[in-house]
């Protein structure tokens, strides 16, 4: 058993959680409880303990297409959640797992969305790098702004451990606090950010289910522990701000390129889309180069009804620069900062009304915004960079980060 797999089975063993085991040689070790196929997932409802989450991510290399239709290589998670490592008969299917993870990157990563409290194990599987076959970089999973259990679990290659290629690691989160949050690859953080290894993370608070009464509406959805139903909402969307540099992807093909620090974003993306895909609400036509695996899954379309209140978790982890994200008919009340309500500690609200947010990397707002009661079915309203020169898809105009906020 190579380090990666027995280091994630004896910490998830010291917790005194029984999973189903595997042969170690075949480079796929899923950690579950209840989960009795290494698939993440669970056969019957009664298999679930109360409050676990389980996930499995591979780690790759893939294609995604830009608004313009320029093709470009991405380093990327993909979610093989459902996909049994082990037969009914015990029977070794690593093998057909790590072939539905080969090429199989998305951008942006599939979302993890999570309630307070819940116990949540996720397995990472690196698969390598299908196109580079020259390259044997590890991967991890970092979630940033999260207050790490323990320092291995965090992923960075430093402090804790990075999985090399054809190995798994289980990381396990105690999930303490709501909030917007993030996720990415830790290893070459730069390269590997830049080339896509990031995605959307959230968690719901406790306080969801109860019923409160705020301005004259109930809401049972809320996005924190607030006591008062002031972030309630009706309707949430995860937007991730990202951005490509089109040279440094193309030049991945072939090489590592270096130096980091002359990175030029040009292709400005919501949700791993620029302007008009965002707001096309399926997933985007498969890439021919991946083997046709669907690798733009995250639609940016916002839509509300008359009077709703829409709660936007705007988060980026773009390695190059900041972005300003606005609205146009719409204000936002920001609510939420970094994974904090914003309240002080008299219990004062420092909640604000603005028109727009500069985000930079590493950084999360919780905004809602309040659609008009009196907004007629068929409005559109904006929410794009005031970065007037990002909103253009490399060399094309009239695209780039931006989406629309439609009323139905």
């Amino acid at each position: 058993m190579n380090s990666g797999l027995r280091f994630a089975w004896q910490v998830v063993f010291l917790g005194g959680v029984l999973f189903a085991a595997q042969t170690a040689g075949a480079g796929v070790l899923v950690q579950c409880p209840g989960d009795t196929n290494g698939s993440a997932s669970w056969e019957g409802d009664e298999n679930q303990p109360d409050k676990t989450k389980c996930m499995h991510l591979s780690g790759g290399d893939g294609f995604v297409t830009m608004a313009d239709g320029t093709s470009q290589y991405i380093f990327g998670f993909a979610d093989l959640t459902g996909k049994p490592s082990i037969g009914p008969n015990g029977e070794d299917l690593a093998s057909q797992v790590l072939e539905e993870g080969i090429l199989a990157a998305t951008f942006p990563a599939p979302p993890i969305v999570l309630d307070e409290g819940d116990e949540f194990y996720l397995t990472l599987t690196n698969v390598g790098m299908m196109m580079r076959p020259d390259l044997f970089d590890p991967h991890t999973v970092h979630y940033h702004g999260f207050p790490e259990a323990a320092s291995i679990f965090d992923g960075l290659p430093e402090s804790a451990i990075a999985i090399n290629m054809g190995s798994s690691l289980t990381y396990y989160y105690k999930v303490l606090e709501p909030g917007t949050f993030m996720y990415h690859c830790h290893a070459e953080a730069t390269e590997h950010m830049q080339m896509g290894m990031l995605g959307n993370l959230y968690v719901r608070p406790a306080q969801d289910g109860e019923v409160y009464n705020y301005q004259g509406k109930n809401y049972s959805q809320f996005a924190y522990n607030d006591g008062d139903g002031s972030t309630g909402y009706d309707v949430d969307y995860p937007i991730q701000i990202g951005s490509f540099d089109s040279n440094f992807h193309g030049a991945s093909i072939d090489v590592q390129p270096l130096p980091f620090a002359l990175m030029k974003d040009d292709y400005p993306m919501l949700n791993g889309r620029g302007y008009p895909d965002t707001v096309d609400p399926d997933p985007l036509p498969a890439p021919e180069e991946n083997g046709f695996k669907p690798s733009q899954l995250e639609s940016a379309l916002i839509t509300a009804e008359p009077g709703q209140r829409v709660l936007l978790r705007i988060s980026n982890l773009n390695v190059t620069r900041f972005y300003t994200l606005g609205t146009l008919g719409v204000p936002m009340l920001v609510v939420g900062k970094d994974a904090k309500l914003l309240r002080g500690p008299d219990g004062k609200d420092l909640y604000y009304r603005t028109n727009s947010v500069t985000v930079g990397g590493g950084e999360s707002y919780d905004a809602i915004l309040e659609i008009p009661p009196t907004a007629a079915p068929g409005t559109r309203y904006f929410l794009y960079t005031t970065n007037l020169n990002y909103l253009s898809n490399n060399m094309e105009e009239f695209g780039g980060m931006m989406t629309e906020i439609r009323i139905n």
